[in-house]
């Protein structure tokens, strides 16, 4: 299990410079659908491939640094820093970074603070982009940095919205998913028109999925028709082994490699590898 201490990642062992680094904020307004699972199960499938992976916490609920094996501190304890030290304070996220049981997988974790973040930031100067400020100062050290959102569109997801380069939507394939995704759309082009030109869709995302039923196959043919390339081919199918991994602070790829779980989530990372054009680093390393 990850250290608790309250200690930044050494800067020595920050990885080098690599390319540009594509940032992906996981989001959806809705509740339920599997943001923050997905949020760590694929920054875990991507460094195991060999990418350096970047995970940001921007959830008060703080459940992908839970999910990591960070427990929840008390009050009276010397609190880790967090992604609200990053946004609110000098703090930078270098500082607040936690290394995880996937040596190339790092964490920023949240805060049960970000409660308070969105009345904080009312009267910040640069509101809307202090988490894009903060990324910059990396320099391109990651391949993939994935911001987990809350459930809410709010002032941390729309610091999100404007540090990302693209958004990654979980959907459950049901009915009400097909009305909640026209507000998450209609908030992406109000953030690109006001906030963030390069904003796009990466992709649509099933999550929780049960190919059996006539409901979720017909839900899948119409946000398929929607939305045509931007649906990720790999669905995520309920699993008892992605459900149980968070209870034992790990990621279902070291948790149970073999589950069907972590087989979908390696599927996923290896198709938004391809759409964006990455060879694993392992592989790279082979040919060089």
């Amino acid at each position: 299990m990850p250290s608790e201490a309250p200690h930044a990642v050494d800067s020595s062992q920050q990885p080098p410079i690599s390319r540009t680094t594509k940032i992906l904020a996981v989001v959806n307004q809705k509740g339920g659908v599997g943001k923050t699972t997905t949020a760590i199960n694929l920054g875990a499938a991507l460094a195991l491939e060999g990418l350096n992976i970047l995970l940001i916490d921007c959830d008060p609920q703080a459940n992908t640094t839970g999910g990591l094996g960070f427990r929840r501190q008390k009050d009276d304890e010397v609190q880790r820093l967090s992604i609200y030290d990053v946004m609110l304070g000098p703090t930078t996220l270098a500082e607040a970074m936690q290394p995880t049981t996937i040596p190339t997988l790092t964490l920023v974790p949240g805060s049960k603070n970000l409660i308070g973040a969105n009345i904080e930031l009312v009267s910040a100067d640069r509101r809307e982009y202090r988490l894009k400020d903060a990324i910059a100062q990396l320099h391109n050290r990651y391949d993939f940095i994935l911001l987990d959102c809350p459930p809410a569109l709010d002032l941390l997801t729309l610091n999100a919205l404007v540090a990302a380069s693209g958004l990654l939507v979980p959907l459950q394939a049901e009915y009400f998913a097909l009305e909640g995704i026209s507000e998450l759309i209609s908030t992406l082009d109000r953030v690109a028109q006001a906030f963030n030109p390069d904003l796009g869709l990466e992709g649509v995302l099933l999550t929780m999925y049960d190919d059996r039923t006539n409901l979720s196959q017909q839900v899948t043919a119409n946000l398929a028709e929607f939305f045509g390339e931007k649906m990720f081919r790999t669905t995520i199918p309920r699993n008892i082994r992605v459900a149980e991994a968070p209870s034992h602070g790990l990621p279902v790829a070291t948790y149970d490699p073999r589950s069907r779980g972590a087989e979908a989530y390696r599927d996923l990372a290896l198709e938004l590898m391809a759409r964006n054009g990455i060879t694993p680093h392992e592989e790279e390393s082979e040919r060089a």
